[in-house]
C-alpha cells in the first residue's frame, strides 16, 4: 500500500504544470529531465532569503548569524573581492577551512558574483594543498588559521591575495584579514550578473582509482535540480503522511545540524543549499563529537542531521542518549556507506520520530541519484530508493548491454546533476561520461519497481566515514619507502566508520620496518585519515 501511496503521490507533484513537473531537454546536447519551474541560478535562490531577515542562519559554539547578517557579509565580502581581488564571473575562489560560518558566508558572496568557489579538502597536507591549487588555479584563496600555517610551510605560496580568519598570528602584510573584507556597514547590492544554468559552480575534489584527487566541476543546473529533486521527495513523504511538512515561520523554523564537511557534496549541495533556502537553521561543528552532537539536538532542535552512518551510529549507542531529548529528529540515517539493519533497529527504538533513511550519490552527481526513508524504507530496507525525478538509472553489463531487473551490473546515470567534467582531465572525463551516462562504478540491482539496491563497487577505494580514499594513492605513498618491495591497500570493515584503510606490505631482504615506521613514513605524505588503521 505504502508504494501505491508513493507512485500515486509522485505522479501527481511531477504532472504537467505541477511544481516539480519535468521534460526533456537537450543541455550540452545530451537530452535530460530538466525541472519545468527551476530557476537559472543557485543565486536566485540565495536573493530571496534575505526576506528571513532576523531570524537564525548559522550557529556555530556561541556565535549566531542571522540571515540579515549573513546577507550583508555576502554582499561586503562580494564587494571586496570584485573591488581588491580582481574576482569576476567565471573566476575561480578557493576556500579552505574547517565548518566555521566563515566558509558558508564565502560561499554565497563567490557564487552570487557567477565566481566559481573550489572546495579545498580541509584534510589535505601541505603538499596536496599545493596540488590543488595549482589544478584549479585560484584568483583568491580564502583560508583558517590552520590551513594558513600549512600553507606557510611550502616553499612558495601562491601569488595571489589570501584572505586568513580565526587566526591571531602575526601575519605577512600582504596577507588580508577576514574581518577587513566584510567590515563595511551597508555594502553595495550584490554586482548584477547574468548567470547561466550551464556556468560552472564550484569544484570540488574526489578521491579517483588514480591516486590523484579529480576536481568535479559542478554547474548551477546541477546544484538548482540536486535542491529540487530532495524538495520533490520531501513533497511526496509528506502526501503519503509519513510525517507533516515541516512547519515555515520563525516559531517552527526547520534546522539542520551539520557534521559532515562543507567541502563534500553532502555538507553543502544536500544541507547547505536545502537549508538555507527554505530559511532554516545551520548549527555547524567544529569536528565530530558525539556527546557535544546530542547536546546540540537538545539545545538548537534539528529536524535532519547531516551525517554519515557512523555518526548516527554513535549517537544512539552513546551512554548519555536517554539524558537528552532528540524528538525533533525527523530522519536519521545518512549517506556515504551502508546503513546495517542493526542501525535501523536501533534508530526505530531510540528514535520513535527518526525515521530512519539513507539515500545514494556522488561528488559527480552533485548530490543524490536516490532517498529512501521512512515507511517506503521499511519496505525496502536493502535497496536506496528510486531514481529521482530527473535522474535516468540503468546497469549494463561489460559490454555496455543494459540488463533487465534483477540482474547486478555497473550502474550508469544520465540526468543535469551530473558534474560537466573534470578539471583539466579531459580522457578521466570522457572514461566517466559517455553520451550523457555517468558511469559510477558501483554494482547495482534494479528491481521490478524501479529502486536501486547497491551490491558492490567496482572502483578501487575505501570509503571511511564518508571520505573517498584511493588505494592507489596510498600504496603510492608506500612504496615511497625503500624497504617496500610489494603493497597492496584495501577496505577493512570497520563498526564505527564502516570501512578503514588496511595495508599488506612485503618488505625487502633483510629490511627491520614495522607497522610503526611505515605510520611515521607516511605522516606528512598522507592526510591522517587515509594512513592504514591495520597494517
Amino acid at each position: 500500500m505504502t508504494l501505491d501511496a508513493w507512485n500515486e503521490a509522485a505522479e501527481q507533484l511531477t504532472a504537467p504544470g505541477a511544481l516539480f513537473a519535468w521534460s526533456i531537454k537537450e543541455v550540452n546536447g545530451i537530452p535530460v529531465r530538466v525541472f519545468d519551474n527551476a530557476p537559472s541560478s543557485l543565486r536566485d535562490l540565495f536573493v530571496g532569503t534575505a526576506a528571513h531577515g532576523d531570524a537564525d542562519y548559522l550557529v556555530f559554539q556561541d556565535e549566531r548569524v542571522s540571515y540579515a547578517e549573513a546577507h550583508r557579509q555576502v554582499r561586503a565580502l562580494a564587494s571586496w573581492l570584485a573591488a581588491h581581488g580582481g574576482v569576476g564571473p567565471g573566476d575561480r575562489v578557493a576556500i579552505s577551512m574547517r565548518n566555521y560560518p566563515e566558509w558558508i558566508i564565502s560561499y554565497w558572496a563567490v557564487v552570487s558574483m557567477g565566481a566559481v568557489v573550489v572546495g579545498m579538502n580541509a584534510w589535505w597536507t601541505p603538499a596536496e594543498m599545493a596540488y590543488g591549487l595549482e589544478d584549479s588555479q585560484p584568483t583568491v584563496l580564502i583560508v583558517d588559521g590552520e590551513r594558513w600555517e600549512r600553507l606557510a610551510s611550502l616553499d612558495s605560496r601562491p601569488e595571489i591575495p589570501i584572505v586568513v580568519t580565526r587566526c591571531d598570528e602575526d601575519l605577512p602584510e600582504d596577507v588580508i584579514r577576514w574581518a577587513d573584507t566584510v567590515a563595511d556597514p551597508d555594502p553595495p547590492a550584490l554586482p548584477d550578473v547574468a548567470i547561466d544554468p550551464d556556468d560552472d559552480l564550484c569544484v570540488f575534489y574526489t578521491s579517483g582509482t588514480t591516486g590523484f584527487p579529480k576536481g568535479a566541476v559542478m554547474t548551477h543546473r546541477a546544484a538548482v535540480h540536486n535542491v529540487m529533486n530532495m524538495g520533490f521527495y520531501s513533497s511526496t513523504l509528506g502526501m503519503i503522511n509519513e510525517r507533516e511538512p515541516i512547519p515555515q515561520g520563525e516559531k517552527d523554523q526547520p534546522a539542520g545540524l551539520v557534521c559532515v564537511p562543507l567541502f563534500h557534496v553532502t555538507g553543502c549541495n544536500c544541507y547547505l543549499h536545502p537549508t538555507t533556502l527554505v530559511g532554516g537553521k545551520l548549527v555547524l561543528m567544529y569536528r565530530w563529537d558525539a556527546t557535544e552532537a546530542l547536546k546540540l539536538i537538545d539545545a538548537e532542535r534539528p529536524n535532519t542531521l547531516a551525517a554519515v552512518p557512523a555518526m548516527s551510529r554513535e549517537i544512539v549507542l552513546h551512554p548519555d542518549f536517554d539524558r537528552h531529548d532528540t524528538s525533533s529528529l525527523g530522519s536519521l540515517g545518512g549517506g556515504g556507506s551502508p546503513l546495517h539493519p542493526d542501525l535501523v533497529d536501533k534508530i526505530s527504538r531510540s528514535i520513535p520520530s527518526g525515521n530512519p533513511g539513507t539515500g545514494y550519490g556522488l561528488t559527480e552527481t552533485s548530490g543524490v541519484v536516490t532517498m529512501n526513508v521512512g515507511a517506503i524504507y521499511r519496505d525496502k530496507p536493502t535497496t536506496v530508493g528510486p531514481p529521482l525525478p530527473t535522474v535516468e538509472a540503468k546497469v549494463v553489463d561489460e559490454s555496455g548491454t543494459e540488463l533487465p531487473s534483477g540482474q547486478p551490473g555497473e550502474l550508469l546515470v544520465r540526468s543535469p546533476i551530473v558534474i560537466r567534467g573534470y578539471l583539466n582531465k579531459p580522457e578521466a572525463t570522457a572514461e566517466a561520461i559517455v553520451d550523457g551516462w555517468l558511469h559510477t562504478g558501483d554494482v547495482a540491482v534494479i528491481d521490478e519497481d524501479g529502486f536501486i539496491a547497491i551490491v558492490d563497487r567496482a572502483k578501487d577505494l575505501v570509503i571511511r566515514g564518508g571520505e573517498n580514499i584511493a588505494c592507489a594513492e596510498v600504496e603510492n605513498a608506500i612504496y615511497q619507502h625503500d624497504a617496500v618491495a610489494e603493497a597492496i591497500v584495501f577496505a577493512v570493515p570497520d563498526e564505527r566508520l564502516g570501512e578503514v584503510p588496511g595495508a599488506a606490505v612485503v618488505l625487502l631482504p633483510g629490511s627491520d620496518l614495522n607497522a610503526d615506521g611505515l605510520r611515521a613514513h607516511l605522516d606528512g605524505r598522507l592526510a591522517p585519515y587515509k594512513i592504514p588503521a591495520h597494517t
